[in-house]
């Protein structure tokens, strides 16, 4: 009896061993039959990155992450790498998730999450760290530049990881014809770029903003930007506006003398044909306007006004003629000698032709036959017809007509 019992308790010892071999055999068997799931990472230097290891199923088997040097960062909710830039972000049987805070270059590679069944499964996660541009500088400029001068400007930008692209621009225009050159860094990671522009400046050029854009995809849509202001000294540009456009005699003139240039032009210098001005009592000079106070014929002339500085002198000439204010007030009215005249040859033109029309008329009085008088109308031919008339002659009196 002793001896059925104890075999009834090794049978179900027996059979116990087998349902816990088979059923860790079943749990390898799910556990093998996973893989972890990563992916890449792109994040900003400085930045911080999370890398995030998950399995759908899992048997209690741990995950562990483990950095390029393949060091062992995390494995399940233990730290193994002393880095206060590492930390944990959720750790369950089913992901493992882990953050770095400011993430240098040296930092970049191929991270790896293990899954410890048998074997043990891994999966890669790639972590891409962008380098930063520097504040972009413009140099060459040294100011002031002549106008017709070539400048020649350069923009460079250091750190950037990949390669920054460097766009110019001249009053919100862009120029394309640069010249571009791309260099590597000491560190072999990073680039230094640079961008050259060339260009002959003018006036027009004076006060204008040119502007070196860098764009790279670290900076999220706001690109750097450097700015210059161009300072172009040119000779002056000068003309003469007067106050009106017919000088009277008797009237008052003011001749402005309008010049442009930089430097500054210097006070202009008024001069009459070639000499000084004649009558300073009635021509004042006030700035740049000359004031002639009282016009008359005397003031007829060429009035000159030149404007210098420190790059050139430029000059403008006016003519005057002082106009008789009858002569203008006769110009405004009609002119009565003229109309009249034109009346005058209308009314001519129209006698002549009733003259003669009459003398027409009076040479032409008297008479003529019609074909009804002369038989042609009814002239079977042309014979028959010149034979009637012939003798219809005798008759003609009785078919004359008349023309009044």
């Amino acid at each position: 009896m002793i001896w059925k019992r104890s075999a009834v308790l090794r049978f179900y010892s027996v059979c116990g061993l087998l349902l816990q071999a088979a059923a860790s055999k079943n749990r390898v068997k799910g556990s093998q039959g996973q893989f972890p799931l990563t992916q890449n990472v792109t994040v900003v230097e400085g930045g911080t990155a999370n890398l995030t290891c998950r399995v759908d199923q899992n048997d209690n088997t741990s995950l562990q992450w483990s950095n390029p040097a393949q060091q062992t960062l995390y494995f399940d909710d233990k730290k193994a790498l002393r880095d206060n830039r590492i930390e944990l972000v959720r750790a369950t049987w089913h992901e493992l998730s882990i953050s770095v805070s400011d993430v240098s270059l040296s930092d970049e590679g191929q991270y790896t999450c293990s899954l410890f069944t048998m074997p043990v499964k891994t999966s890669k996660a790639y972590l891409t760290v962008l380098g930063v541009p520097e504040k972009p500088q413009i140099s060459g400029f040294s100011s002031p530049v002549m106008e017709g001068d070539l400048m020649q400007l350069t923009c460079k930008t250091s750190g950037s990881k990949p390669a920054a692209d460097i766009r110019w621009f001249k009053n919100d225009k862009e120029i394309k014809d640069v010249k571009y050159l791309k260099e590597e860094d000491a560190n072999r990671k990073t680039f230094t770029v640079s961008s050259t522009l060339d260009f002959r400046v003018d006036r027009n050029d004076d006060g204008v903003k040119v502007i070196c854009r860098v764009d790279h995809e670290s900076l999220n849509s706001t690109p750097q930007v450097a700015m210059q202001v161009l300072e172009i000294h040119y000779t002056p540009s000068v003309k003469i506006i007067p106050s009106t456009p017919f000088p009277q005699e008797g009237q008052p003139l003011v001749l402005t003398c309008e010049s442009k240039g930089k430097p500054l032009p210097e006070p202009v210098l008024w001069t009459k044909d070639g000499g000084e001005l004649p009558d300073p009592d009635r021509m004042v000079v006030s700035g740049r306007e000359l004031n002639i106070i009282f016009l008359n014929k005397t003031d007829n002339g060429t009035y000159r006004c030149e404007a210098t500085n420190t790059i050139g002198q430029s000059s403008a000439e006016y003519v005057l003629i002082v106009h008789d204010p009858n002569a203008l007030a006769g110009q405004t009215g009609p002119d009565h000698a003229l109309i009249g005249g034109i009346v005058a040859v209308v009314v001519f033109v129209t006698l002549c032709s009733i003259f003669l029309l009459g003398r027409y008329l009076a040479r032409h009085k008297g008479t003529y036959l019609t074909n009804e008088a002369k038989g042609a109308e009814d002239a079977p031919d042309a014979d028959t017809a010149i034979i009637n008339a012939e003798g219809s002659q005798v008759n003609a009196e009785e078919k004359k007509e008349y023309f009044i």
